[in-house]
C-alpha cells in the first residue's frame, strides 16, 4: 500500500466521532441582552439590594455593644511579664462600666483577643483530632511536639498547642452591685461536641509540665462537655478575633452600672497582644456588623445609578437592534455525518 494512502486512512481514524456535546451544540439557554432585559436586570438588583442593605443597618445600629480592654489598665507595674508569670502574685482586676442603652437578652459575653495568630500554619497542625474523639488513641500524639508527652512519657490528653495555650481569664459581672449568673452552657457548636469531641475522652496529663500555658481542665469531665475548650480548638482566621465565654439571661437596663471582677491570668503581654472584654446584644443579623449593609447599599445604588444611565442612554441615543434570526444558534445547522 502506498505510504501516502496509510497516512490518509490513519488521519481518518483518528477523526472523533461527530457530537453535537464536542461540537457545543446542545440546547443552551442564549439570552439577547437587550436594552429592556438589561435594565430591567439592573433595576430588580437595585429595588432587592437597596432596602436589605437599609433593613441590615438598621438591625446592627439596634444592637448595643460594651468593649473594654483591660489588659494594661489591670496590670500595676511595668513589667508585664513578669506580674502575668507570677503564680503568687494575686490577678484580679476590678472594671466599671456604664450601660448607655438598655440591653435585651440573652446578652453575649466574649472575650477578645489582638495580634494573636491561630492561623499560624504550625499552631493550627499542633492537635490531634483522634485523640480528641476516641478513647483509645490517646498515644496518637505525632503532630502535637512539643505538647505531646509529659516528662516521664505519658501521653497528655488533649495535646498540642492549641489546648495547651487555652484562655483562662475569668469575669465575674455585677449589675448594681449584684451578681448575676453567666450562663456558659451551649457556647460550642452542637456538631462540633458531638461529632469532634468523645464523650468517653477525658483529660490526661495535661497542663502537668513546667511551662503552663494557659487553663487547666477538669479531669473528671469528658472533653465533649468541656465547651470552654471546645470553643477554643475551633482556631480563628484573623489576628484580631472573639469567642464566645457564656451569656446573661437577664435584660439590663440603660445607665445600670456593671462592675466585672476580672482575674487576669492569660498571658498576651509576651508577645504583644491585646485583651478585651465584649458584652453585646444580638439580632436577626448576629452580631454589630456594618460592612452588609453598606456593601448591600453599595451594590444596589451602583445598580440603580447604571439603570438610570443606561434609560437616558436609550431614550436620546437609541440603536436600532440587529437580526437576531441571523445569529449562529438561530441559523439551522448543517446535517453533520455521523
Amino acid at each position: 500500500m502506498d505510504p501516502f494512502e496509510m497516512q490518509d486512512n490513519s488521519k481518518k481514524s483518528n477523526k472523533p466521532k461527530y457530537s453535537k456535546f464536542t461540537q457545543q451544540e446542545l440546547p443552551a439557554c442564549k439570552p439577547l441582552l437587550t436594552p429592556a432585559i438589561v435594565i430591567s436586570a439592573f433595576l430588580l438588583v437595585g429595588i432587592v439590594f437597596v432596602p436589605v442593605g437599609l433593613a441590615s443597618l438598621a438591625a446592627s445600629h439596634e444592637i448595643v455593644e460594651l468593649i473594654d480592654r483591660y489588659d494594661t489598665t489591670c496590670v500595676p507595674m511595668p513589667d508585664k511579664v513578669g506580674y502575668i508569670q507570677d503564680s503568687k502574685t494575686d490577678k484580679s482586676c476590678t472594671r466599671t462600666l456604664t450601660v448607655p442603652k438598655h440591653m435585651k437578652s440573652p446578652i453575649q459575653i466574649y472575650y477578645q483577643i489582638g495580634d494573636f495568630y491561630q492561623n499560624h500554619r504550625r499552631y493550627v497542625k499542633s492537635r490531634s483530632d483522634k485523640q480528641l474523639r476516641y478513647k483509645n488513641a490517646a498515644h496518637l500524639t505525632k503532630d502535637c511536639e512539643p505538647e505531646g508527652y509529659t516528662a516521664d512519657g505519658a501521653p497528655i490528653v488533649p495535646c498540642g498547642l492549641i489546648a495547651w495555650s487555652l484562655f483562662n481569664d475569668t469575669y465575674t459581672i455585677s449589675v448594681n452591685k449584684k451578681e448575676i449568673e453567666v450562663n456558659k452552657k451551649d457556647i460550642a457548636w452542637q456538631s462540633d461536641k458531638n461529632k469532634k469531641f468523645g464523650s468517653d475522652v477525658y483529660p490526661r496529663n495535661f497542663q502537668n509540665g513546667n511551662l503552663i500555658g494557659g487553663a487547666k481542665l477538669n479531669e473528671s469531665i469528658p472533653l465533649s462537655e468541656q465547651e470552654d475548650l471546645i470553643v477554643w480548638m475551633r482556631t480563628a482566621a484573623l489576628p484580631t478575633f472573639r469567642k464566645l465565654y457564656g451569656r446573661i439571661e437577664t435584660d439590663i437596663m440603660a445607665n445600670d452600672q456593671l462592675t466585672v471582677v476580672i482575674q487576669n491570668n492569660y498571658n498576651t503581654y509576651s508577645f504583644g497582644g491585646s485583651k478585651a472584654l465584649v458584652l453585646s446584644t444580638t439580632s436577626w443579623i448576629g452580631g454589630k456588623n456594618s460592612f452588609i449593609g453598606v456593601a448591600y447599599l453599595i451594590v444596589g445604588g451602583l445598580c440603580l445609578f447604571l439603570a438610570l444611565v443606561f434609560v437616558v442612554l436609550y431614550m436620546f441615543k437609541p440603536r436600532t437592534l440587529g437580526d437576531p434570526s441571523f445569529l449562529s444558534w438561530n441559523r439551522d445547522t448543517l446535517d453533520c455525518p455521523n
